[in-house]
């Protein structure tokens, strides 16, 4: 096989990489502060500071349903355009937001950018990266969303106490020029993600929504919402123990754990297949976040980490593998995109409903709750899709199927 066209590490998923890692990390970074920010600046109410957090995953959600559909339409490359601007022009609105309609209009308007900005990167590597590769290049991809996840909400507290709001926007603008920058000089050949037929003419929900996406959606909306509890509770959790310093170093332990697992894992996901990777994954998390709900000291908070960052960590990248496996490469960019929305379902709504819980019954019992729906995720992954890996229902089969039945109906001339 030509190893040219086996090439991994190429310029164009590099770059593509980091700035996947810049968009997430100011993601991330931002969503730490906001409820801090309301309340001290804006005088906002816990309730109202939910809702200047919580109203950037619906942002990123409509954005998410469009933004699969147009990839297929005007390309990556215009896309990755559209959304840096629009995320470069709403994070400079952050220094403006005298009130709390301001600042709720800028998170909206924000993630809507970040979803149609982080919905074209993946689209774009999964475009990128060689078949065989496939698992190997997604979870090195995948490293830089995790990293972000771990670094952006430790550097957004550290910043935040040290050199205050004006610089952390100031900071994320200068980022999302990099990415800017990153995203011209990335040289990639546009993906084929539309086929010119009658099949495909027409609005449907399918232009939106990939059905075939069914089962590994509602696995990440149950991920999403275990691994809720922890990103949305940590600080006031570990404020509560006196233990606020673990607490900000559990996001360096996770960042740790997943970057010397994750090219392993995608190694073995490639040779052993996903099944092998994703069981142990729900196991992990739902220990994980066992061990933080009776956590009592540092290590046992740190220890959990690492679990949570074999669990959420591992699936992030390995559901998005999944992903690109199930569906023919015209219907990467959908896909990407229904499964985002799915996990970004289970982290937006999940602080609500668990912050509800906890008013009732307290951390402990609410974390416990997360520890169920992490398991019910294992349930679910098995019963939906799991048991027909390897099967004459296994849905990459069905997807490698229809691709080669488009490049058939192409050579007889049926497609334009």
């Amino acid at each position: 096989m030509d190893k040219a066209k086996e090439a991994l590490w190429t310029r164009s998923f590099v770059l593509d990489t980091l700035i996947n890692f810049l968009v997430f990390l100011i993601y991330y970074l931002l969503i730490v502060i906001i409820a801090v920010v309301a309340k001290e600046n804006l005088h906002a109410t816990a309730s109202q500071a939910g809702l200047a957090v919580g109203i950037y995953i619906i942002g990123t959600v409509v954005a998410r349903l469009l933004a699969g559909r147009f990839i297929s339409v005007l390309g990556c490359r215009k896309m990755l355009y559209l959304g840096l601007l629009i995320y470069l022009a709403s994070t400079a609105m952050y220094f403006y937001t005298p009130n709390l309609a301001m600042l709720d209009s800028v998170r909206f308007l924000n993630g809507f950018a970040y979803g149609i900005t982080s919905t074209a990167t993946s689209t774009i590597v999964a475009a990128i990266i060689p078949m065989s590769r496939r698992g190997e290049g997604i979870n090195y991809y995948g490293l830089s969303t995790s990293l972000a996840a771990a670094v952006g909400p430790f550097l957004g507290i550290l910043m935040l106490h040290s050199l205050g709001y004006d610089f952390i926007i100031a900071f994320c603008v200068a980022l999302i020029i990099l990415c800017g920058i990153g995203s011209v000089i990335m040289k990639f050949n546009e993906p084929k993600l539309d086929i010119d037929s009658e099949e495909h003419k027409g609005i449907k929900i399918s232009d939106y929504i990939e059905p075939r996406m069914n089962s590994i959606s509602l696995v990440s909306i149950l991920v999403g919402f275990a691994y809720s509890g922890v990103i949305g509770f940590m600080a006031a959790y570990t404020k509560d123990l006196n233990l606020i310093l673990a607490g900000t170093f559990f996001f360096v332990v996770y960042a740790v754990v997943i970057t010397i697992t994750r090219p392993l894992l995608g190694i073995v996901f490639d040779m052993k297949g996903e099944n092998f990777v994703l069981y142990p994954c729900f196991i992990s998390l739902a220990l994980g976040i066992f061990l933080l709900s009776i956590a009592h000291s540092t290590w046992l908070i740190l220890l959990s980490a690492v679990f949570v960052g074999l669990g959420y960590g591992t699936f992030m990248s390995n559901g998005q593998a999944v992903t690109v496996k199930i569906v023919p490469v015209h219907r990467i960019g959908v896909a990407t995109s229904t499964y985002f929305i799915a996990l970004d379902m289970g982290l937006g709504f999940g602080p609500y409903i668990l912050g509800a819980i906890k008013e009732v019954v307290g951390y402990t019992s609410m974390f416990h709750v997360t520890v169920v729906v992490a398991l019910l995720a294992f349930v679910a992954y098995y019963l939906l899709y799991g048991r027909y890996v390897g099967t004459d229902k296994d849905l990459s089969l069905k997807a490698r199927a229809e691709e080669e039945q488009i490049r058939n109906r192409k050579r007889n001339g049926q497609l334009a």
